[in-house]
């Protein structure tokens, strides 16, 4: 019989505290009293951070060489046997003890995000002001508030997220893109306040990483619902060829600018039109 919750943990070279982790990890999950099991992901570590996991008695995924975090937990994903994904970190930001408040709440959602807005959140400085534009401009992109858009620490549908394996990047834009992609397709979502914890270690986000979250965000939406994107986008050449032709000058140039603004805008609003109505054809068919 399948477990009800597959957990699955990405990690890279995090030797020193994975098997705390793990620990306080494995007795959450059982305090469930469901099926359950526990996947740790070795994205091609160079230390001991495997030997830890199945020192834990965890079962290792190892990738031998470094994919990326989303290509982890894509392939974690893939072979957990739950029909419901538990993600989580391997560095100590986010308690295991936040996990029973989230599972709660799997019967009302097809995907329970643990929110970084609880009680005690340690958000680095230098990265709230990246993440405070991210969200912001998920929000305009999908019309939808959005407490946390890219927490590490969620639950989620199995059959649910399998429907977007060909948008997850394999960076660390899967939690955003995943957002994005499960608000705009229709599914439900749901926010549970959590506390988040400093990082044990550094960082592997990067400042070059924020162009690539906006951009891959952007192509998500746009595989989904591309006159969210399109549709501002369009309307901006549109706005300014009717300012032109109606400024009341005659020279032939003016005109020509104006006439070639409003065909400019007329063109992106058509291509979001065809890209629309095949995005609602690839949601009917099943293959």
């Amino acid at each position: 019989m399948n477990p009800v919750l597959s957990v699955v943990v990405p990690a890279f070279n995090e030797e020193t505290e994975i098997a705390r982790q793990l620990s306080d990890l494995q007795a959450v999950v059982q305090s469930l009293r469901v099926g359950a099991e526990i996947i740790l992901v070795d994205d091609g570590s160079t230390d001991q951070t495997a030997q830890r996991a199945e020192e834990c008695g965890i079962a290792v995924l190892r990738l031998g060489t470094n994919h990326g975090y989303g290509a982890a937990l894509k392939k974690g994903i893939a072979a957990a046997s739950g029909d419901w994904i538990l993600i989580t970190d391997a560095d100590g930001t986010y308690p295991a003890s936040e996990i029973p408040a989230l599972f709660e709440h799997i019967g009302e959602a097809d995907m329970v995000v643990g929110a970084r807005t609880g009680v005690e959140v340690h958000i680095p400085l230098v990265r709230r002001p990246a993440k405070w534009l991210l969200r912001i401009y998920a929000i305009c992109l999908t019309g939808q508030p959005i407490p946390d858009l890219n927490s590490g620490m969620r639950i989620m549908r199995k059959a649910a997220v399998e429907k977007f394996q060909g948008l997850l990047p394999d960076r660390f834009s899967f939690t955003s893109t995943i957002t994005v992609a499960m608000i705009s397709h229709g599914h439900k979502v749901i926010y549970v306040p959590i506390s988040y914890y400093d990082r044990i270690g550094a960082s592997k986000i990067r400042p070059a990483d924020f162009p690539r979250f906006l951009i891959l965000l952007t192509r998500t939406m746009l595989a989904i619902k591309p006159m969210r994107v399109l549709f501002p986008l369009g309307a901006v050449p549109i706005l300014c060829g009717i300012a032109i032709l109606q400024s009341g000058r005659k020279a032939a140039d003016i005109t020509i600018w104006g006439l070639g603004s409003l065909c400019l805008g007329l063109l992106i609003w058509s291509f979001g039109l065809i890209a629309a109505r095949q995005s609602r054809l690839n949601r009917r068919d099943p293959g």
